[in-house]
């Protein structure tokens, strides 16, 4: 397009020539015309100055931030290393051993840095830096930042002044003992102030990087918008008005055809107008045309009440006399499943989020501006946030809990998970069709033994994240022996609970690594009759009964640890199927005459020349005919069979893979591998398993086996 570009007037007559306005022009040099370029040129020179300056500044103070975020992450650090050294001194103190002379300078040094950068902090100093090197830190100045100092020095100073002792070698027990008590009751609230002050002095450095992008960012701005002005003034702007109509026109267009949003306006009739985006045809999942009744569009897509609530609200958006941001808050449709059409044809759930605003003119609401977004990935992802959240808050309450457990207990358990969990490895790499499907069932039953002994284990110390997804993993392979499809094929899909046990049982194994270790490994008595009654509590008030459990294990300790490990997996069992199969609701016991607390009794005593292990209930016992109904149920035999079965051969059948009495699944029973891994302990130990049990007094498991 050309463009004729006015000439400026020269304020002379026709007929003067060129020669006498030069001449004229000559007599004194005008930068009239040239006034604009010059004065965007400068502008454009400040900004450049402005930003270089602003940028030098803000970096020198980003440098000193990074100096501050650093001696505030040492300063955490030196904190806890402070704590170490105490417990370290302690240990030797306790052992009568001599303090190190590299604790003791550890300790010192530790003191005299953390109280040198905290005065810094407070008042600005120049300190030892990370290289040893000095640097100059300046005090900090936002309001958080004095907030948490001052915290720390109403903890720091008196841990200072019983640490200065600590500076002579001849300090006393006693102001050892004074620091390290100190130094326990107030290092977790230490230990997160710092947390909170590296925190804050990562903030204000942030702060100061978004301060200089923004510098950068005006200052590019800026520059280009005076770039744009210069040259706005040396390209044409004459168009005619078709032209300049039709340009609209096309940008609107394109606008409409790229925007990833729903656009398009509707009438006080609530009609569609002439102007769709192209994208709400895809979120309404068929073509709209101009002039569709909108609440008829979405009819389809949502709920009846949505519906109803939507029609209200347009309505009062449509009432000039109601104030618009008043009623944004009750919108029906800023957040709304729908079910739509995809390009294949199938139903498909989407979320939808639709926003109306008004158009006026004189005061009355011309059109609404309906502007509809999909919104299925935010709240996919707000869902699987919450989804990670709750994981991360049962795996820290399972750490929590582990930190609470006894640690030689909590080191066994990480032993024998760890080794269980590699043997079921070892077993599902070494299975295939090849195998057959009787022995790859057998390898199956084997794996579920070895799983159920690790949700009891996991029980006992109330680490309910493994026990759950070990129970999990028990649905799985239930789930796979019932398939009846290719069992070898199924057993692919194993490998990744097993990896996702291993991972929760490195985190206890770190763990434990941390925990200082006692004079032998052993759990002492005490603990494991509390691990074992806490179990038996657990799983009553999960089955809504009561319970008083009577655990003495404490002879444990001197079993082997092989044969320790299978007389405890067994009590665990057995205490498990006592507490859901053998004490009964309060209310049944009630009503048979008996306390509403049932009695379950574990004992384990060692005689001349055997052990025995008794697990004994005062509940409902055994009753071979509810046995033979439940083989009858499971279509284990016909009718006719089990008639050739005396009670004693159809009681053995508890002990069977797979069977169990109880009603439904869940954590404490139903899978029927309980007592399937009692039997295969009792095979490994080479003991007697002795049954007793009257209807509705007693059941009592014996188990005897070679001292």
């Amino acid at each position: 397009m050309s463009a004729v570009l006015p000439l400026p007037s020269t304020g002379q007559p026709a007929g003067k020539t060129p020669l006498a306005r030069g001449n004229r022009a000559g007599q004194g040099f005008s930068f009239g015309k040239y006034r604009e370029i010059i004065i965007a040129v400068a502008f454009f020179l400040l900004f450049d100055i402005g930003v270089l300056v602003l940028n030098f500044y803000t970096s020198f103070k980003i440098d000193q931030d990074t100096v501050a975020i650093n001696l505030a992450g040492r300063q955490r650090y030196v904190s806890q290393r402070i704590a170490r050294t105490l417990l370290e001194l302690d240990a030797a103190r306790v052992s009568d051993k001599p303090y190190k002379p590299e604790t003791l300078a550890e300790l010192r040094a530790g003191a005299k840095i953390f109280n040198l950068s905290h005065s810094a902090f407070r008042e600005g100093a120049t300190v030892p830096g990370g290289d040893g090197k000095p640097v100059f830190l300046e005090a900090v100045t936002s309001p958080r930042g004095r907030e948490l100092e001052d915290q720390v020095e109403a903890l720091w100073r008196p841990y200072f002044e019983r640490l200065q002792p600590l500076n002579l070698d001849s300090f006393t027990p006693q102001q050892l003992a004074d620091a390290l008590a100190y130094s326990q009751a107030n290092n977790i609230k230490l230990l997160g102030i710092a947390n909170d002050f590296v925190t804050e002095t990562q903030a204000i450095g942030a702060s100061r990087a978004s301060t200089l992008r923004m510098v950068q960012t005006g200052g590019i701005v800026l520059a280009l918008l005076n770039f744009i002005f210069i040259l706005f003034k040396f390209l044409t702007r004459l168009r005619t008005s078709d032209a300049a109509i039709e340009t609209a026109n096309e940008e609107n267009r394109e606008i409409l055809t790229s925007v990833r949003e729903g656009l398009f306006l509707i009438t006080p009739d609530f009609q569609l107008g002439s102007q769709l985006s192209q994208s709400a045809h895809t979120l309404f999942g068929r073509q709209l045309t101009p002039g569709d009744n909108f609440f008829a569009l979405l009819q389809p897509l949502v709920s009846e009440k949505a519906l109803t609530d939507a029609r209200d609200y347009v309505q009062l958006l449509f009432a000039p006399h109601v104030k618009e941001s008043l009623v944004q808050g009750i919108n029906p449709l800023s957040e709304v499943e729908v079910a739509i059409k995809n390009r294949l044809g199938a139903d498909a759930r989407r979320h939808l989020s639709f926003h109306f605003n008004r158009v006026q003119e004189g005061g009355a609401v011309r059109h609404l501006l309906v502007t509809v977004q999909d919104i299925s990935a935010r709240i996919e992802l707000e869902t699987r946030l919450q989804t990670e959240r709750t994981r991360s808050q049962k795996e820290f309450s399972m750490l929590l809990k582990a930190i609470d457990a006894d640690p030689a207990l909590l080191r066994q358990f990480v032993y024998r998970a760890e080794g269980s969990l590699l043997e079921i490895n070892d077993i599902m790499r070494s299975t295939s069709a090849a195998n057959g499907e009787s022995a790859i069932l057998k390898r199956l039953d084997e794996i579920a033994r070895r799983v159920h002994s690790l949700k009891g284990d996991a029980g006992t110390l109330g680490l309910d994240t493994v026990a759950n997804q070990a129970h999990a993993f028990e649905s799985e392979l239930l789930r796979i022996r019932n398939s009846g499809g290719d069992l070898g094929s199924a057993l692919l899909s194993l490998p990744l609970p097993v990896e996702d046990l291993l991972t929760k049982i490195s985190a206890l194994k770190s763990l434990t690594g941390l925990q200082r270790p006692a004079a032998d490994d052993g759990a002492s008595p005490e603990a494991v009759n509390a691990a074992l009654a806490k179990l038996a509590q657990d799983a009553a008030t999960d089955c809504g009964k009561k319970i008083e459990p009577v655990v003495r294990m404490g002879s444990q300790s001197d079993l082997e640890d092989t044969t320790g490990q299978l007389v405890r997996e067994i009590a665990v069992q057995l205490l498990r199927n006592a507490v859901v199969h053998g004490v009964e609701s309060p209310m049944l016991r009630k009503a048979a005459n008996k306390p509403e607390h049932g009695k379950v009794d574990v004992q384990l005593v060692r005689g001349e020349t055997e052990w025995s292990l008794t697990v004994r209930d005062d509940g409902a016992g055994l009753s071979a005919g509810r046995v033979r109904q439940k083989l009858l149920d499971l279509g284990w035999y016909t009718a006719a069979q089990l008639e050739s079965f005396d009670d004693r051969q159809i009681v053995a059948h508890i002990f069977k893979p797979g069977f169990s009495t109880a009603a439904g699944v869940s954590m404490h029973a139903g899978r029927g591998v309980g007592l399937d891994v009692v039997q295969a302990n009792v095979q490994k130990l080479g003991a007697r398993l002795l049954l007793s049990s009257t209807p509705g007094q007693f059941t009592e498991f014996k188990i005897k086996f070679a001292a």
